[in-house]
């Protein structure tokens, strides 16, 4: 294959860009795969986004893709560079889920459902991405990985607890990767590293690991390259017993949709946990303006969560944690991160009667969200309240006895199963991104897309992407 002539940055081209000049002859997956590690290599002494990885299987990976391409036998996303978070299990490694209570954690025997049909589909894994411990953060705090960083702005974190596919992304690692959400742990980051973060429908994607509110999902530079990688890891699989039926969904043909006529409820005011910071308010204030300017009928919305629905949840889940620490020895106890152990004492000793309301808090949330966009299309409103924070910081607050102030935007549509993304908005006065969420219908997850790139075609440009190393 012919080199591409183009001043660009082989590792800056986004996933539908490689497959069209691929598909020209005029581009390999091998010069890419290249320009990606060279990237990652250059920026990961000072970002810490990747675990596991594998410089050497991408490269094999690439120049079979790239002897498909040039036999006529390419797959949907043949070449692309990818990578995966952690806790989605890819055949052969292992899977610590950021703590040093897992440092000795087997080799995964098989490929999770959403890494088995990026394989199927041709995609070269680069690296697995870092996450906190056991994914209860949103943050790049973890006892087992090195501290990661925001690319934006390195003495900030990522968030999480997609903390690494949050980080790589904006870095420049490749086109797509994998996160999981189960209170906004996709979403989260991208706002905060200024990247597409799309937490889909609940069984959209498939899991070999389902339990309440948790989806897996794509954090890319651009809308489309999103749906480009939903087009390949919402294939079903019977692994996942949540999983939705199959269906054949237009998950490219994203411009058929205008704001003009479309009815927003924008949900500004949380009702729990942080207050909106003025300069993420003044970011999204200006979002709606370009909505409404295009035609589109936006009304306030109530706040959809009470303290009490945040809280009951945060006992749940501190339960939940506490049962697994717990369960552990006292030496791998003793190596879990601090801020964790405390924060899931607080379960330890709950009442059966305290656990049921805490899990009952999630219904309440369902029905509290379920029943704010029955008037609208969608709702659009932040995705967190908060510009992104110190690094070294588990969470916004830095407070275990608040660990969940920050994710009342995200965390009622993971119960309620809505599809929800998170859409670069601006940038706050110190040069930090800001998220704009937008949430539809259950199942709506190509209306979501096709109003996200709506929204990417009226907003102003954004920033050049960050150069880090």
């Amino acid at each position: 294959m012919a080199t591409q002539p183009s001043a660009a940055n082989l590792a800056d081209l986004a996933a539908t860009e490689l497959l069209h000049l691929y598909a020209r002859r005029a581009l390999s997956p091998v010069e890419v795969t290249r320009a990606v590690i060279a990237r990652a290599e250059t920026a990961e002494p000072q970002l810490h986004a990747l675990y596991a990885f594998t410089p050497e299987a991408a490269l094999a990976a690439a120049r079979a893709s790239e002897a498909r391409w040039m036999r006529g036998e390419a797959r949907p996303l043949d070449g692309v560079p990818v990578t995966i978070k952690e806790n989605i299990a890819r055949q052969g490694v292992p899977m610590p889920l950021g703590t040093a209570a897992r440092d000795d954690a087997p080799p995964s025997p098989g490929d999770a459902p959403a890494t088995a049909r990026l394989r199927e589909d041709g995609a070269v894994i680069l690296a697995a991405t870092t996450m906190p411990d056991y994914g209860m953060l949103s943050s790049g705090l973890s006892s087992f990985h090195p501290l990661t960083r925001n690319p934006w702005d390195l003495s900030r974190g990522p968030g999480g607890s997609s903390a690494g596919s949050g980080a790589a992304a904006a870095a420049g690692y490749g086109p797509i990767h994998l996160g999981t959400d189960i209170g906004g742990s996709i979403r989260l980051p991208a706002s905060w590293c200024g990247v597409v973060g799309h937490k889909p429908s609940h069984g959209r994607v498939p899991l070999d690991n389902a339990f309440y509110g948790r989806c897996a999902g794509p954090l890319t530079r651009s809308v489309a390259d999103a749906a480009l990688a939903m087009r390949s890891i919402s294939r079903p699989d019977d692994r996942d017993p949540t999983g939705l039926p199959p269906a054949d969904l237009p998950w490219l043909d994203l411009d058929g949709l205008e704001p003009k006529g479309l009815r927003l409820g924008l949900v500004m005011e949380a009702g729990a946990g942080l207050p909106l910071d003025p300069a993420n308010r003044a970011v999204i204030e200006a979002a709606v303006r370009l909505l409404a300017e295009a035609g589109a009928t936006v009304e306030p919305v109530p706040a959809l969560l009470t303290p009490e629905m945040l809280d009951g949840l945060d006992l749940f889940w501190r339960q939940r944690a506490s049962l697994d620490i717990e369960a552990l020895d006292e030496d791998r106890r003793a190596r879990v991160l601090p801020f964790i152990r405390e924060w899931a004492a607080g379960g330890r000793d709950l009442t059966g009667a305290a656990v049921f309301h805490g899990m009952s808090q999630m219904a309440a949330m369902r029905d509290a969200a379920l029943a704010a966009i029955r008037p609208f299309d969608f709702l659009i409103g932040p995705v967190s309240p908060n510009p992104p924070f110190p690094a070294e910081h588990a969470s916004p607050t830095n407070d275990p006895a608040r660990a969940m102030a920050h994710i009342a935007y995200t965390v009622p549509f993971n119960m309620s199963e809505q599809p929800a993304i998170s859409v670069p908005a601006g940038f706050t006065p110190d040069g930090l991104p800001v998220g704009l969420q937008i949430a539809g219908r259950r199942f709506d997850d190509v209306g979501v897309l096709r109003l996200a790139r709506a929204f990417e075609r009226i907003r102003p440009a954004l920033r050049a992407w960050p150069v880090v190393g």
